[in-house]
């Protein structure tokens, strides 16, 4: 660090005052004033990082005492990307006799794995822009020195995602009544698998599912917002998935409610089985068909009426919210007579089905209403999903839609993208022979003393804090656990 400075000093210095001589010929030239004074910082970032990383690479090659066993092979010039650009450094191939082994220890006591070229902080802007807008903007936002990724890298990156489980609420909150708002997007797919998959993949559509639990609706103004909101989503395809979705949602109302003070829990939906099978898994949840949909189709069941439209809807939904389901029969069976065309005789019986087929779950909600049963499954789909995933032309394998499903609802519950690429990190079992590497301060002192007995005077040279500087880094290095 050290000598970056030094150099910054001599050389990064001058190329500041150039800057700035250069702005004040012209004050009006304020972007490249900012963009000279970022590139200067930033070329002094990279120089810090670099000569941090060969310091303990340096420790690891002249000091034997830390590896034990470990022979050097060669030193090589590397370029690892991080979020504020390409740090090129040397590090120190080694060799266990031993075992047989060959690594980078560097590599070890960072947390790399072989090959890795991206740190967590340059995948973690990847992902937050990846779960905004694209793959291609996601490898372009991987440092701020505009030094990117391919769309490629990015999607591998994505593809091979394991997410964490929702967190749970800190105190267990004691509500008597919760909500569930849950439905589903349609998102087109380019191919089931991968490219080339011949199985007529572009007439299929993936459907990636959306939960979320609340406690109610915080009313401020026109502004709704969701009270306690968690957000479960992601694939979850077959009865299996099904199941695999619930059991997430009811284990986090387990975790995070008194279900001894929990009287009632209404699962707000379409009407599709996987949501109604929802409605099944809990003892106090109601299945509740939400107004969205129900809207929907006595709309299309009366929209050819011209001016008797609002009329008979009208009477449609005196008859739901009076709790008369034979008189809505009766509407429908009405619309029907006064009906020309065979399409739209057909969207009527579809509208009649749907409405008398789930009539006992829209019951449910008119005879709650007290309960202020609302369902904004819609527009979350909207906001979450389509917003990536479907409102434009793209195209989507099997294995990206789910990820990125699964990323959305991710953030949306207020994840850490640093956090999540450190969830991915899997313990590696410890190499035969680093259990040597591990010792005590104590003797990392121990051994420095010694070393200034040897170098004599030489060890007294004036480098600022160095040698109380190193002493800490070598016995950081010392007491490091390898393979965290």
């Amino acid at each position: 660090m050290i000598k970056s400075i030094q150099q910054f000093q001599t050389e990064g210095v001058k190329k500041l005052e150039k800057v700035f001589n250069g702005y004040a010929s012209d004050l009006t030239k304020v972007a490249e004033m900012v963009m000279g004074v970022t590139d200067s910082v930033i070329g002094l970032g990279l120089s810090m990082i670099a000569e941090e990383w060969e310091f303990y690479d340096t420790l690891l090659h002249d000091r034997k005492e830390l590896r034990p066993g470990w022979q050097v092979v060669r030193r090589d010039k590397v370029t690892k990307l991080t979020s504020l650009g390409e740090v090129t450094y040397k590090k120190t191939y080694f060799h266990d006799p031993r075992t047989g082994e060959r690594c980078y220890l560097l590599d070890r006591l960072m947390g790399f794995d072989p090959g890795e070229r991206l740190t967590e902080d340059a995948v973690a802007r990847i992902y937050e822009e990846a779960a905004d807008s694209s793959y291609r903007k996601g490898g372009m936002n991987a440092s701020i020195s505009r030094v990117s990724v391919s769309k490629e890298t990015v999607m591998e990156k994505l593809h091979g995602l394991q997410f964490p489980k929702t967190e749970q609420q800190k105190e267990k909150r004691q509500v008597k009544t919760l909500y569930i708002d849950a439905d589903e997007d349609h998102v087109a797919l380019q191919y089931l698998e991968k490219k080339g998959d011949t199985r007529g993949a572009l007439k299929h559509t993936f459907m990636p599912k959306l939960v979320y639990v609340y406690e109610g609706i915080q009313t401020e103004g026109d502004r709704h917002e969701l009270v306690g909101v968690k957000y479960f989503g992601g694939g979850y395809e077959g009865t299996t998935g099904t199941e695999e979705l619930w059991k997430e949602v009811y284990g986090y109302i387990a975790e995070s409610y008194d279900e001894e003070v929990l009287a009632r829990i209404y699962v707000n939906g379409d009407g599709a089985e996987w949501i109604k099978a929802g409605a099944k898994v809990h003892a106090r949840a109601k299945f509740v068909l939400d107004r969205y949909h129900m809207h929907k189709y006595i709309i299309a069941a009366t929209s050819h009426l011209g001016d008797s439209a609002q009329d008979a809807r009208s009477e449609i939904w005196h008859s739901i919210n009076g709790k008369r389901k034979k008189e809505a029969e009766e509407v429908f069976d009405r619309i029907t007579g006064v009906t020309q065309t065979e399409s739209k005789k057909k969207a009527v019986e579809t509208a009649k089905g749907y409405i008398l087929g789930h009539w006992a779950a829209i019951m449910n909600g008119v005879r709650n209403r007290k309960d202020n049963i609302h369902c904004s499954a819609e527009g979350h789909i909207s906001h979450i999903y389509a917003d990536r995933m479907s409102s434009r032309p793209l195209g989507w394998s099997k294995t990206g839609a789910d990820k990125m499903a699964r990323l959305r609802v991710y953030k949306k519950n207020g994840g850490d993208m640093l956090e999540l690429v450190r969830y991915q990190k899997q313990e590696h079992p410890m190499a035969a022979g680093m259990e040597e590497v591990i010792c005590s301060a104590e003797e990392v002192l121990r051994s420095e003393r010694k070393n200034r007995k040897v170098k004599g005077t030489l060890a007294d040279l004036p480098v600022y804090t160095i040698p109380y500087t190193q002493i800490r880094k070598i016995a950081a290095l010392k007491n490091h656990i390898w393979g965290l």
